[in-house]
């Protein structure tokens, strides 16, 4: 195999892994993303607590 056919495949073989790699994260980071969700409003009533007292 020649000089120039070794470095082209190695070259080729470098932005395949580089492309899997990238195309792996793109992947995880797009499945593991949660939704931004606001803050829910402030309860101006507190129900009252009750205890329970079965024996």
């Amino acid at each position: 195999m020649s000089l120039t056919m070794t470095i082209v495949m190695l070259i080729a073989g470098w932005l395949a892994v580089a492309t899997a790699m990238l195309w792996g994260v793109l992947r995880i980071s797009r499945r593991h993303h949660h939704p931004v969700q606001t803050m829910p409003d402030e309860k101006t009533e507190k129900h009252p607590v009750r205890h329970v007292t079965a024996h």
